[in-house]
């Protein structure tokens, strides 16, 4: 018999602090109780099945034999059979017969299970109470694991709020109060340091389960983060009136994120921004001061384009449908902010777009072009020479040039006339 006191603490423990019913822990003891009583005086291949008293704390025990027809299993074990053949050997241990089991019971079926009670034991020996622990154990872990799935499944695509665990081997573990997070070195931001014990959130993009448990997958380098950072602030996103129709980004660097609204009296770049910016700079704050640039989504896609180059203003957009290339031509001053720093502007444009653009001066000389993630900057190839052409033509002018009698009464009266005024001084 059993201390039901103890019993009942531990279930509850175990329910408020694991989140494992009280159901799945019962099922535990039993199978732990069946394991122990077949280890100490059970025999071969025979089935076992325990079951706890929950009012007394008695277990009972019981044998379990399945009802099979003679044309589905073997008697001689020497017996030739086929390799398609899925009959099993009889053992008397857990099989019996039809006709000897309607002997027991007139309605029982083929396939069905009787149950004949076992000499009830309560003393079991230190092998036995320790291949009962590692049962416990086992199935303890197996319901904590399915807890833990499906808690973590159904929030695959939220953020999630934990506490640096430890850093190792460039991967980074975070405490999630039930179980581990893991951001992988590729799914982190360059440039940010983390501590342990500092509090992070990240983007759950994956819940795999493992032969050792749950493993969940954090990002804080997913464009789907930056849209779920934006959801938190601002509800007119949450709830479905305003919406991001694209989004391409370079994590830690800057983002462009296209929006679009259902209402036409809502403002789609302002719902994001924010009144004074506090929206988007809340998420700026977040991802490390990373650049957002927020643009409305236009079906015009000459005009989608260009509001995509953004800061920078265009003169005009000539779209190639057959080659899928849009011609941006910009004056000059506004090449460098049409480009940006190593093509990051024009590249962001052309993922958030989904058209390959090339960045063209008033004369129409190429000055960008993106292939791809990749962009290619013309350089001015006669600018070098000029400079060279016009170093040339100073020190040539005073070997060529010669002095004219006026010119040199000039520079020697001025001398004269400077004395003249220090004499009169």
């Amino acid at each position: 018999m059993f201390d039901l006191k103890v019993i009942q603490s531990v279930l509850d423990q175990f329910e408020e602090e694991k989140n494992i019913p009280r159901e799945k822990m019962i099922e535990a003891i039993e199978a732990a109780l069946a394991t122990a009583y077949k280890k100490e005086y059970g025999k071969r291949n025979q089935i076992v099945r325990a079951t706890l008293d929950m009012n007394t704390g008695t277990p009972v025990f019981e044998q379990v034999k399945q009802v099979v027809d003679e044309s589905l299993v073997y008697f001689d074990e020497e017996e030739e059979r086929a390799e398609d053949d899925e009959r099993s050997f009889f053992d008397s241990e857990k099989h019996i017969l039809l006709e000897d089991a309607k002997r027991i019971k007139k309605d029982v079926e083929l396939d069905s299970e009787l149950t004949f009670p076992l000499e009830a034991q309560a003393d079991f020996g230190r092998i036995a109470a320790q291949t009962a622990k590692q049962v416990i154990i086992q199935k303890i872990r197996e319901a904590e694991k399915g807890s833990i799935l499906e808690e973590f499944a159904g929030r695959e695509g939220e953020i999630v709020s934990g506490t640096v665990q430890r850093v190792e081997r460039g991967m980074i573990y975070v405490d999630l109060g039930r179980t581990t997070g893991i951001i992988p070195f590729e799914e982190q931001i360059r440039g940010e340091r983390y501590r342990t014990g500092e509090r992070i959130r990240a983007y759950l993009y994956s819940v795999d389960e493992g032969a050792r448990g749950v493993f969940l997958r954090l990002s804080r380098s997913h464009p789907q983060f930056v849209i779920e950072l934006f959801k938190l602030e601002a509800p007119e996103l949450a709830n479905g009136t305003v919406e991001i129709k694209a989004i391409a980004r370079e994590p830690g660097s800057r983002t462009k994120l296209a929006v679009i609204s259902e209402d036409d009296h809502i403002d789609p770049v302002g719902s994001l921004v924010g009144q004074r910016g506090v929206r988007v700079s809340t998420v700026t704050s977040e991802l490390g001061g990373e650049r957002i640039d927020i643009i409305e989504w236009n079906e015009d896609e000459e005009m989608f384009v260009k509001d995509a180059l953004s800061p920078a203003e265009v003169v005009s957009v000539e779209m190639d449908e057959k080659e899928h290339k849009a011609v941006v031509t910009v004056n000059e001053d506004q090449q460098s902010l049409a480009i940006g720093r190593g093509g990051q502007n024009v590249r962001l444009a052309a993922k958030l777009t989904g058209w390959s653009i090339d960045i063209a001066s008033i004369g129409g000389e190429s000055v960008a072009e993106t292939d791809g993630n990749e962009v290619e900057v013309a350089e001015k190839e006669e600018e070098a020479p000029a400079v060279e052409e016009e170093v040339a033509t100073e020190e040539e002018t005073p070997v060529e040039t010669e002095e004219t009698p006026e010119e040199t009464k000039e520079e020697e009266a001025a001398p004269a006339e400077e004395k003249e005024e220090e004499e009169k001084a």
